[in-house]
C-alpha cells in the first residue's frame, strides 16, 4: 500500500543516485542536492533497497548519479530492478555513453530515459561541461528514440545569458528527433560554486511560460509530478520544472531519494534529515526493519517551501 506523509502526499517514486562519479564537470552541478560521498552501493544493495521500496508502495524507480552509465554493472542493475515489478524504471544520464547503451538498457527492461543536455552549441557545451561531447549526446538521444525508450526527455537547465536564447532551437531538435524538451529552472543549493553564481545565471521561467501559453494548443498540469506544466505546440511538447521558491512543487512532491552511500533523503533541498540504510543492511537486518526506516523518512518529510 502506498504510504502517505503527514501533508497527505503519496510517496510513489524513488530516485537512487548510484554513483558520484561523472565523465564531465558541469559548472552548475548540484549533485542532486547530495553531498559527495566516498563509495558506491553494490548492485545487491541497490536491489535490496528497491525491493523494500516496492514493499511500501513505491511504483517508480529512477537511477541517477553522477553519471549512472559510467558504472560497468549498470545493465545488471537495471535488469535486476526491472524484474521487481515497478510500473516505471528510468535513468537520468548526460547522454555521452547513450549511443552505446541505449539498446542494452532497453533489453534489460528500462522504460524511459532523461538526458541532461543544455545546449546544441559546441562552444557553450564546452563552457558548461568542460568537454566536447555535444555530437555524441545528439547521437545518443537519437539512438534512444530509435530503440523505443519512451519518452526520451531532454533536460535543459535554462541559464540567463548562456543558453536561454537557445530554447526554441532545442525544442525543434527534440521535435525532429522524437524527444520531449524539459526546461529545468536553475536550482540554488549549498553546492553552488559561489555566492554570485545563482544571481548571475538564474532565468525567470515565467518569461518562457508566458510565451509557451500564448503558443500552446493545449496545456496539462501533472499533479503527481510536482504540478509541473506540459505545453503542446507545433507538434511537439515542452515541460517546465520549477523547484525554486515554489510551494506547488513542494505540495505535489511524491519522491524520496537515496544518496550514493545509501541514505534516504526525504527532501531534495535538505541534508539534515537523512536516514541511513547501509549500516543496518550491512549488519543483516530484516526487510521489515528497513521498511520502518522508509516510514521514518516519510514521517520526517516537510515542504521546503511553506504554503502546503
Amino acid at each position: 500500500m502506498v504510504k502517505i506523509d503527514k501533508f497527505e502526499r503519496p510517496i510513489i517514486s524513488l530516485r537512487i543516485s548510484i554513483t558520484n562519479r561523472c565523465n564531465v564537470k558541469c559548472f552548475y552541478c548540484h549533485h542532486d542536492g547530495i553531498i559527495p560521498q566516498k563509495y558506491e552501493m553494490t548492485p545487491e544493495e541497490i536491489m535490496r533497497i528497491s525491493q523494500v521500496a516496492k514493499n511500501i508502495g513505491i511504483i517508480k524507480i529512477r537511477l541517477s548519479g553522477g553519471e549512472p552509465l559510467i558504472r560497468k554493472d549498470i545493465i545488471d542493475i537495471v535488469n535486476s530492478i526491472s524484474k521487481i515489478g515497478f510500473t516505471d524504471v528510468s535513468i537520468t544520464t548526460n547522454g555521452i555513453l547513450l549511443e552505446e547503451y541505449a539498446q542494452p538498457l532497453k533489453d534489460a527492461g528500462l522504460d524511459r530515459i532523461n538526458v541532461s543536455f543544455d545546449t546544441l552549441n559546441p562552444e557553450t557545451y564546452r563552457f558548461i561541461t568542460k568537454s566536447d561531447y555535444v555530437n555524441q549526446v545528439k547521437r545518443g538521444i537519437e539512438k534512444a528514440v530509435e530503440v523505443g525508450l519512451y519518452p526520451v526527455k531532454v533536460n535543459m537547465v535554462v541559464m540567463r545569458g548562456l543558453n536561454h536564447e537557445e530554447i526554441w532551437d532545442m525544442f525543434h531538435f527534440c521535435k525532429e528527433t522524437g524527444a520531449v524538451l524539459q526546461l529545468i529552472e536553475l536550482l540554488k543549493t549549498e553546492n553552488c560554486p559561489d555566492e554570485d553564481f545563482f544571481d548571475d545565471y538564474y532565468y525567470d521561467m515565467s518569461i518562457i511560460e508566458k510565451k509557451l501559453l500564448e503558443k500552446a494548443d493545449n496545456v496539462k498540469t501533472r499533479r503527481f509530478m510536482q504540478d509541473r506544466k506540459k505545453y503542446y505546440l507545433e507538434g511537439g511538447e515542452i515541460e517546465v520544472v520549477k523547484p525554486m521558491d515554489n510551494t506547488e512543487f513542494c505540495k505535489n512532491c511524491t519522491r524520496l531519494r537515496i544518496t550514493p552511500e545509501g541514505k534516504l533523503k526525504p527532501c531534495l533541498l535538505r541534508n539534515d534529515n537523512l536516514v541511513d540504510l547501509m549500516e543496518p543492511i550491512r549488519r543483516g537486518v530484516s526487510d521489515e526493519y528497513l521498511e520502518s526506516l522508509f516510514v521514518e523518512a516519510i514521517t520526517n518529510r516537510e515542504p521546503y517551501y511553506a504554503g502546503c
